[in-house]
C-alpha cells in the first residue's frame, strides 16, 4: 500500500504558520514585560531584544548557500530544532543576561528557516512563484499576527510560564510537520564551482549602490519596527494598560500587516515603487512620533494599526526594487544582502530606544525613530530621482 505524503507547499505552508506563530508568541508582548520582571534596565531589554536578530545578520546570507549544497530537508529541520527546545528555556531562566542567551539561541531558528523556506519555494514551484510566495508569506503573517492576542491573554490568566509552554507546543508541533518533508532537489554536486561564484555574486551586490541604499532604507524600517515592536508595549505599561490590552494593540499592528501587505504589493506593480515606499515611511514616521500624545488603549491602537500599514507598505515593495535593480540575474545575492542589513536595522533598534528611554524618556525617542524614517524617505527620494 503506498503511503500518503502532503504535498510540499501545504506541509512547509503549515510548518511555516507554527513556526513564526511560536516565535512571535515568545517575544510580543511577552519578551520586554519578562524582561522587566526581572528587572532589567531599558537598555538591557534594548539588548535582550536585539539578542535575536543577531544571528539574521550572521547566517540568514549563508544558510540559503549552505541549503544549496546540503539540501533545503536537512537545513529545515536544524532550524526547527531550535524552534523546537528554545521554548523550554526560557522556563528556567532568572536573570536578564540568561534571557540574552536564550534569545540569542533563539534567533538562529527564524533566520536559517526564513531564508531557506522561501529558496525552497522558489526553487520548487516556477510556474507559480509569487503566488506560492505570496500564499506562504500570508500563512505566516496569521500565525504572527495571532500570538500577541494569545500571549497577552496568557500572561493575563495565567503567567510568563504559560506563555513559553504554548511556545514549546508549536515549536514542537512544527518539528513534526518536519519530519514528514521530503528533499525531492538533490543538493550542488560541485561545491568548488559553486562556492566562488558565491562570493563572486556577493561582491557584485556590495558594489551596487542602488541596491545597498534601497537595503538601508529597509534596515531603517525594520529598526524602527524593531524598536516599536519592543517599546511600545513597556510604554504601555508605563500608562497603566493592562496585559490583555497590550496584546490588542501590537496585535492591530500586525493584523494590518495581513490585510495591507498583499494589496500594496499589486499596487506597487501598477503605480511604480516610489509612490508606494515613500508614503509608508511618511504614514510611519506620522504615527510614532504621534504615539506620546495619545496615551490611550484606542489611541496606541488607531496609531499601531497606522504604523502597520505604513510598514506594510514599505516593506511590500522594497523587495521588489532590489529585484529591479538586480544585474546579471544575482537575484538570491541581493535578496541575501537585503535581508542581512535589514536584520542590523532591526538589531540596531532596541538598542538605539532603551538607550534614549533611559536619557531623555520616551517622546523624544518616539521622535527619534520618526526622523530615521524621513531620512529614509528623503534618500530613496533622491534615489529615484536621479534614476
Amino acid at each position: 500500500m503506498k503511503s500518503f505524503h502532503p504535498s510540499f507547499f501545504v506541509l512547509i505552508a503549515l510548518i511555516g504558520g507554527l513556526a513564526i506563530f511560536s516565535s512571535t508568541l515568545s517575544k510580543t508582548p511577552v519578551l520586554p514585560l519578562f524582561a522587566l520582571s526581572l528587572n532589567a534596565t531599558p537598555a538591557e531589554i534594548g539588548w535582550i531584544v536585539m539578542a535575536s536578530t543577531i544571528p539574521g545578520i550572521l547566517i540568514s546570507y549563508p544558510a540559503g548557500a549552505l541549503s544549496d549544497h546540503l539540501g533545503k530537508r536537512r537545513m529545515l529541520l536544524a532550524s526547527l530544532v531550535v524552534f523546537a527546545t528554545a521554548p523550554f528555556l526560557y522556563l528556567v531562566i532568572e536573570t536578564a543576561w540568561q534571557l540574552m542567551a536564550v534569545r540569542f539561541y533563539h534567533g538562529f531558528a527564524t533566520a536559517i528557516f526564513g531564508t531557506v523556506a522561501s529558496a525552497a519555494i522558489a526553487e520548487r514551484y516556477s510556474a507559480d512563484r509569487a503566488a506560492r510566495l505570496s500564499t506562504y508569506s500570508s500563512v505566516t503573517i496569521v500565525g504572527r499576527s495571532i500570538a500577541p492576542f494569545l500571549g497577552g491573554t496568557l500572561i493575563s490568566l495565567a503567567s510568563f510560564g504559560a506563555v513559553y509552554i504554548a511556545c514549546a507546543i508549536a515549536g514542537v508541533l512544527a518539528l513534526g510537520a518536519g519530519l514528514l518533508l521530503r528533499d525531492d532537489t538533490p543538493p550542488a554536486t560541485s561545491k568548488k564551482r559553486e562556492l566562488p561564484h558565491f562570493w563572486a555574486s556577493l561582491r557584485t551586490v556590495l558594489r551596487d549602490r542602488g541596491i545597498m541604499l534601497v537595503s538601508l532604507v529597509e534596515a531603517a524600517q525594520y529598526l524602527v519596527f524593531g524598536a516599536i515592536e519592543a517599546f511600545l508595549a513597556l510604554f504601555a505599561a508605563s500608562l497603566g494598560i493592562p496585559a490583555w490590552q497590550i496584546g490588542i494593540i501590537l496585535g492591530a499592528q500586525l493584523l494590518s500587516i495581513v490585510f495591507a501587505k498583499p494589496l500594496m504589493g499589486r499596487v506597487s506593480d501598477h503605480v511604480g515603487r516610489r509612490r508606494v515606499i515613500l508614503p509608508g515611511l511618511l504614514i510611519g514616521a506620522a504615527s510614532v512620533v504621534l504615539l506620546p500624545y495619545f496615551p490611550s488603549f484606542v489611541g496606541l491602537s488607531v496609531l499601531s494599526l497606522a504604523f502597520g500599514l505604513g510598514f506594510a507598505t514599505v516593506t511590500s515593495s522594497t523587495a521588489a526594487l532590489v529585484a529591479d535593480l538586480t544585474k546579471d540575474g544575482h537575484y538570491g545575492s541581493s535578496m541575501g544582502v537585503l535581508r542581512t542589513v535589514m536584520d542590523v536595522g532591526q538589531s540596531i533598534g532596541p538598542v538605539l530606544t532603551g538607550f534614549m528611554v533611559g536619557v531623555a524618556g520616551y517622546a523624544s525617542a518616539f521622535t527619534l525613530l520618526a526622523a530615521i524614517l524621513v531620512t529614509a524617505a528623503l534618500m530613496l527620494g533622491l534615489l529615484l530621482r536621479d534614476a
